[in-house]
């Protein structure tokens, strides 16, 4: 999945910019409270991705 993709779609979700660090961005999800990295890739693997999502979705 690119990276932007997945930026977009964690967005939509609510889900806001913390910070920028080292290789990843920070991305925490405001009514849950919940903090999950994006790392920093062109690429993102679909695994990856799909535990990102889920972790910032529930």
């Amino acid at each position: 999945m690119k990276r932007r993709d997945l930026v977009s779609r964690v967005e939509k979700m609510g889900c806001v910019l913390i910070r920028h660090s080292g290789k990843h961005d920070i991305y925490q999800d405001p009514t849950t409270g919940v903090i999950q990295p994006i790392p920093r890739h062109r690429e993102v693997s679909e695994q990856l991705a799909r535990a990102i999502i889920r972790k910032l979705s529930a």
